[in-house]
């Protein structure tokens, strides 16, 4: 026989209210942790390039440029 007032989860209403503050606490501090990284990504490294383009790269072109006699 079937309960009626059976839920999918199988959690009672005071169960299922404390996971959701649980889920929703552990989600907003993620979300936190995850733009706190985002900007100190971009502050390090601009995923989009300035005026004089990507800089590091050419400097990584050039030291690159400069090691490759002495492996061959």
């Amino acid at each position: 026989m079937v309960d009626s007032g059976a839920v999918p989860s199988g959690m009672s209403e005071d169960e299922a209210k404390e996971f959701h503050g649980i889920f929703v606490t552990s989600f907003i501090g993620f979300t936190i942790i995850a733009i706190i990284a985002h900007v100190l990504a971009w502050m390090w490294r601009p995923w989009l390039p300035g005026p004089e383009g990507y800089a590091m790269i050419e400097n990584a072109q050039s030291a690159a440029a400069s090691i490759i006699p002495y492996l061959s």
